[in-house]
């Protein structure tokens, strides 16, 4: 993974959640704005651009889409921009309404 173009993370390394995106993605940024409402500690890792090249992003919740993310305090990988709000809404925001 390369994110030697990507700015800088908006939360500490040692933060519980792992955001995996890509920069000016829509979804990836229909997530962060979740993240942040919620006030969430987050670290982002920005992958390859090339959906073939996300090996990693596979590894973590068996497909190459972004967003996805890991939750080190539940246990929880998951991918697509929906599902990600509605897990983030139900267990840090209280749920979803």
């Amino acid at each position: 993974m390369s994110a030697t173009s990507a700015p800088p993370n908006p939360a500490s390394r040692d933060a519980p959640l792992t955001l995996y995106r890509l920069q000016a993605c829509p979804y990836c940024e229909r997530v962060v704005r979740v993240l942040d409402d919620l006030g969430l500690d987050y670290h982002s890792r920005f992958v390859e651009p090339m959906h073939g090249e996300r090996d990693v992003v596979k590894r973590l919740v068996g497909t190459r889409t972004v967003p996805a993310i890991v939750d080190e305090e539940t246990g929880v990988a998951m991918a697509e921009s929906e599902n990600i709000v509605r897990y983030l809404e139900n267990t840090y925001g209280g749920g979803a309404e």
